[in-house]
């Protein structure tokens, strides 16, 4: 809760920065799954490829969150808590999902036109291996991406969860990648990673269109919010609070009366 206090309360500027940071370093996932998808020769199962593709992405959600920059889905968990708990109210929470949500999708915009000049010309990644993981998010109905979206942010808001309950560096990595493999491993719909997949195929040439974005972005974004702010921050709060009200105990070891 400290922890949440205190960045609701840091400047913008330094906000955005760390935002930007986040939103570079997640897209390394992006690059990596594209270079599976390049070097390898036809997999041998689905459930090869998916859990190459799924190893790949998580070792850039270990970048973020080892290296402690401002990622928008982990803080609709994290930035939430203190707005439930009464110790801020919605204005500052509002003013960091803004500044973190526009540094990501910037630093991941710089980094999918990174990767569609560097990409090719080093024989690294190829427009087709874009096509496929933005094919992967894009060919579903809205309905669909959103569901999809609330796991992803779910699954990401535990992860913020249960770092925080680590107590040692290597109980973290191990969080960190068994629960964001899981995402990549669906793939369920994150909206910051599949920014520089489906930027990635667009500057790649390989017919995204902005419109396909948009619609992609929007409902991803609704989805990872509801996913980490109801299923992780509210749910976990609340059953806290509600346990901790009712273990009080008088001072003679009695449970407390009702109120009517």
């Amino acid at each position: 809760m400290e922890n949440a206090v205190e960045e609701l309360r840091r400047p913008g500027r330094g906000l955005f920065v760390s935002g930007l940071s986040a939103g570079l370093n997640l897209s390394f996932g992006a690059l990596f799954m594209g270079m599976v998808l390049t070097f390898s020769a036809p997999f041998s199962s689905e459930l090869v490829k998916q859990a190459l593709l799924a190893g790949a992405s998580s070792i850039a959600f270990l970048f973020v969150v080892l290296g402690q920059t401002e990622l928008f889905t982990a803080h609709t968990t994290l930035a939430v808590l203190p707005v439930l708990d009464g110790r801020t109210g919605l204005r500052r929470l509002g003013r960091l999902w803004g500044v973190v949500y526009v540094a990501n999708l910037v630093g991941c915009a710089l980094f999918a036109g990174l990767i569609a000049v560097l990409g090719p010309a080093l024989g690294i990644v190829s427009p087709a291996a874009f096509d496929s993981l933005a094919g992967s998010l894009l060919a579903h109905s809205a309905w669909v991406i959103l569901l999809s979206g609330v796991v992803a942010g779910w699954l990401m808001g535990l992860t913020t969860w249960l770092v925080g309950a680590s107590r040692d560096t290597t109980g973290q990595i191990l969080v960190v990648l068994l629960v964001t493999a899981t995402i990549g491993f669906g793939p369920f719909h994150h909206a910051i990673l599949g920014t520089t997949e489906v930027l990635g195929a667009m500057f790649l040439g390989t017919g995204v269109t902005l419109a396909e974005f948009a619609r992609f972005l929007v409902v991803t974004t609704v989805g990872n919010t509801v996913g980490g702010s109801v299923f992780v921050a509210g749910l976990n709060y609340g059953h806290i609070a509600l346990v901790g009200d009712d273990a009080q105990l008088d001072v003679d070891g009695s449970q407390p009366e009702d109120d009517d």
